[in-house]
């Protein structure tokens, strides 16, 4: 099997799409990518970031594929959760107090900042609705970051989450509780939910 080949073995794993630290990561040196772009077999979807021709852009695995620490949160954890029915026109991404990385220029990009130490509190993997597997926060945390951040997120979208929330069997009081600890919004958190239940 020839390199071409390989690539377009990453590629369809993936659903149509590739990026360069795929490529290099398997050894492959990134000259392989141009020429495929080039021959046409790849279009360059933007920096680092390549799919078949007929690719359909997913946004969420384009965004991921920025930074290894990029974490979907607040409301668009909500919409791939299904706490929130409003397909994202902007995604909001967690990441590390000091990043300094290409996602500050993504013009479809919301960041929000946390402690290094809370990064990874209740990250999940889930599937994109593209079928690439990205890093998001669970529903309890994504709860909490909505109350800590009440005033970033649409009313309306704020309070459907929290209701559904309370609603849903799937609810971890527990958890829900830990992580509002951790991030020093207990009496907050347990304010809303002694309203909601």
């Amino acid at each position: 099997m020839d390199f071409y080949d390989k690539i377009l073995k990453i590629v369809e794993k993936n659903n149509g799409y590739v990026t360069t630290k795929e490529v290099v990561e398997n050894g492959i040196n990134k000259i392989f990518l141009t020429n495929m772009v080039k021959n046409g077999t790849l279009v360059r979807i933007s920096r680092g970031y390549y799919g078949l021709p007929n690719y359909i852009e997913d946004e969420y695995y384009k965004i991921a594929s920025k930074s290894k620490n990029a974490r979907f949160s607040m409301a668009t954890a909500l919409y791939l959760h299904n706490l929130s029915d409003r397909t994202p026109l902007v995604y909001n991404v967690t990441l590390p107090f000091g990043y300094s990385g290409v996602l500050q220029k993504e013009k479809k990009v919301i960041l929000n900042f946390v402690k290094r130490e809370l990064l990874d509190l209740g990250v999940i993997e889930m599937t994109s609705p593209f079928g690439m597997k990205i890093k998001v926060y669970d529903i309890e945390r994504t709860i909490c970051d909505i109350i800590k951040n009440k005033n970033k997120i649409d009313a309306e979208i704020f309070s459907k989450a929290l209701k559904d929330y309370a609603k849903s069997r799937n609810k971890n009081l527990s958890k829900l509780t830990k992580y509002a600890r951790a991030m020093n919004i207990e009496k907050k958190v347990s304010e809303y939910m002694e309203v909601l239940l």
